[in-house]
């Protein structure tokens, strides 16, 4: 590695690192009550509450929590569907594009609902201006809210204490907590990143796509649109869907090495922040920062491993020269180890051990930090399964942050670890074994199966990044995919819902010698070696006939 880039990858994860705990310490107060909120911001709140008909000091119980985040979500998937097959005759289309046909508009509105942002079309070839603008950017917003505000509602229901004489309130209101991530967080961000990005060359504007001639004399088209907003919110909002079909590797929403560390960082400053706003919530800051370090440790693994192997047996195909081998490695880390999927290089083209640590990371499940918001619900699964092993060890019940763990939090935990890796593994052997699932390979051998692989991590995980040999847009992949989209995100949601349900109906127990520190470096060990375990075991088979295999046949030269 050059001195350059290595203090291109210091920056970027100094940066986050340095600006987590004082972002944790905020979103904390403002989802606690305690954030003094400006006159004039409080009064906009308030009018959206007056408008919708909403009682902002109603508090909901874990069922009536998720019920209104599956209601809110079905209406947003059924509103975007409507967006998408008639934006022929919405505004704002001078391109003149007719609508989408019905497979691909339901893959693509149930993709950013679900804060994955799957693409199976080229934004600029297929989208007008409306479509993005109004139906994408705005689900942008609202699907990374719901994923704060579920993290949010579960760590009221593990903090809550009860008093004696009855069960604790509520895990908060939905609609509170969507209104105030996007008024408080996700907005004011994206407009200081918005701008930023288009200093450096971001396109932004609702001017028709500009005629143009190539040095060879071929007449072709510039396209234009309102990128830059929509690229901010893609990255803080670990949603990854480009505006523009090559993604982040495209000059119009990445032009520059600045404009790419900014994106690295959006990525990955609020996935950052949740550990401490889980600690502080909680009354553990110990127990926050240690979850923290052992995705800290983690993300470290990965993009060791994934330069190392780019920079020995990576080739420069598929890589923007002004970014390099590099960059792209620790790009692909970064966007697979949140719920992001955004791309400055295309995936299908790493080498594949480094192919791998991107699949892997996805596999794992939303753990490495995650998506905002679901990266902290998607880790407390693990975590309680690592207190209740630990439990198992020592002989004793197993406790949590004071409150017994049992049955009932243990089975809901592991229904959220389950559905993901489910479905990966079910998916990926129905397309395998199926014509409809083979006929849209570029690649035979094992390349072919770590497309699929690919595709249906990157659908279960609510990741959104692709191997783009794969031609996904048929309707076996949009309707499989959207599948995988849905229960991956829902699945591990409505469980963690639960879990903060039935925790804040709990009383605290007196902690005695025995009882598990879960804020020591002995706790942070095994909560690493289970996050590993767990995901080593349910696909490391998958990853041997994938990516491992072609990693072996390439290096000893032999072609399929």
């Amino acid at each position: 590695m050059k001195p350059l880039e290595i203090a291109q990858l210091a920056i970027v994860v100094a940066a986050a690192c340095a600006a987590a705990p004082f972002l944790g310490k905020y979103l904390a107060a403002l989802y606690s009550g305690r954030l003094r909120i400006p006159r004039p911001l409080a009064r906009i709140e308030s009018f959206f509450y007056k408008a919708a008909g909403i009682d902002p000091g109603a508090s909901m119980d874990w069922k009536a929590y998720a019920l209104s985040l599956l209601a809110f979500s079905g209406a947003s998937i059924a509103l975007l569907f409507l967006i998408l097959i008639g934006q022929g005759i919405l505004p704002l289309n001078p391109r003149a594009f007719p609508g989408m046909k019905w497979d691909l508009a339901l893959n693509t509105a149930v993709s950013f609902v679900t804060n994955t942002n799957w693409q199976a079309y080229s934004g600029e070839a297929s989208l007008s201006y409306f479509s993005q603008a109004v139906g994408l950017a705005v689900q942008n917003f609202l699907s990374a809210a719901a994923g704060m505000s579920v993290a949010v509602a579960m760590t009221r229901g593990i903090a809550a204490r009860p008093s004696p004489e009855g069960a604790a309130g509520g895990l908060g209101n939905f609609w509170v907590d969507m209104t105030r991530s996007v008024l408080y967080v996700l907005l004011p961000l994206s407009i200081v990143l918005a701008v930023a990005l288009a200093s450096q060359g971001v396109v932004q504007s609702l001017a028709d796509y500009v005629p143009a001639v190539s040095l060879e004399g071929k007449e072709g088209l510039i396209p234009l649109g309102p990128a830059a907003s929509q690229v901010a919110i893609k990255h803080l909002g670990t949603n990854g869907g480009g505006f523009f079909g090559p993604n982040s590797a495209f000059p119009f929403e990445n032009p520059t090495v600045a404009s790419d560390m900014l994106e690295k960082i959006a990525q990955i400053l609020i996935p950052f922040a949740f550990p401490f706003l889980f600690g502080a919530m909680v009354g553990n800051r110990r127990h926050g920062r240690a979850i923290f370090m052992v995705m800290l440790s983690l993300l470290a693994i990965a993009v060791a491993g994934s330069i190392w192997s780019e920079l020995r047996w990576g080739a420069m195909e598929g890589k923007e020269m002004r970014f390099g081998k590099t960059s792209s490695a620790l790009f692909s880390v970064l966007t697979t180890i949140t719920s992001c999927g955004a791309v400055n290089a295309m995936h299908d083209s790493l080498s594949p051990l480094s192919g791998m640590v991107a699949m892997f990371d996805m596999m794992i499940g939303e753990v490495i930090f995650g998506g905002v918001g679901s990266g902290l619900y998607g880790m407390i699964a693990l975590v309680l399964i690592t207190v209740f092993i630990a439990g198992l060890m020592v002989g004793r019940s197993p406790e949590y942050l004071g409150k017994r763990i049992e049955a009932r939090e243990i089975q809901l935990a592991m229904v959220a670890v389950i559905v993901p890796n489910f479905l990966i593994l079910v998916l990926s052997a129905l397309a395998v074994s199926m014509p409809l699932g083979l006929s849209s390979l570029a690649n035979r051998g094992p390349h072919g199966l770590s497309e699929i692989l690919y595709a249906y991590s990157s659908g279960a995980g609510n990741n959104g990044s692709a191997f783009g040999g794969l031609a996904a847009n048929t309707l076996f992949y949009n309707l499989t995919i959207a599948a995988a989209m849905l229960i991956g995100r829902f699945g591990v949601m409505v469980p963690m819902l639960g879990v903060g349900g039935s925790l804040a109906i709990k009383r605290t127990v007196a902690q005695g010698v025995g009882s598990l520190k879960t804020d020591t470096a002995v706790f942070a060990a095994l909560l690493f070696s289970i996050v590993v375990i767990v995901a080593g075991l349910t696909h490391f088979p998958a990853l041997t006939l994938g990516p491992i295999l072609e990693h072996f046949l390439m290096t000893r030269g032999v072609t399929l």
